[in-house]
């Protein structure tokens, strides 16, 4: 099995992040909220861009996410997703 990780600290995985970016993740703070990559020490997050790529999301959906996350923590709901 090959696996490419992109976040050493959580063990997650390339195909991981690609999972959540096609359930709809378009930033990396999406992305952090769903699985934690790239909020420890920070070193993945470029690589997490770039698995997001240009053209991920359109603009209309990268403004409805900028403003659902602002203020809110990166990783709120993780505990309510964990819990089911």
């Amino acid at each position: 099995m090959n696996r490419v990780y992109v976040c050493s600290c959580f063990g997650v995985t390339e195909a991981q992040v690609q999972r959540h970016v096609d359930d709809g993740a378009c930033t990396p703070r999406q992305v952090a909220s769903a699985c934690k990559a790239g909020t420890d020490c920070g070193s993945c997050v470029r690589r997490i861009q770039a698995i997001l790529g240009r053209g991920a999301c359109s603009r209309r959906d990268l403004a409805t996410a900028a403003v659902a996350d602002r203020g809110a923590p990166a990783l709120a709901g993780l505990e309510d997703a964990a819990a089911a």
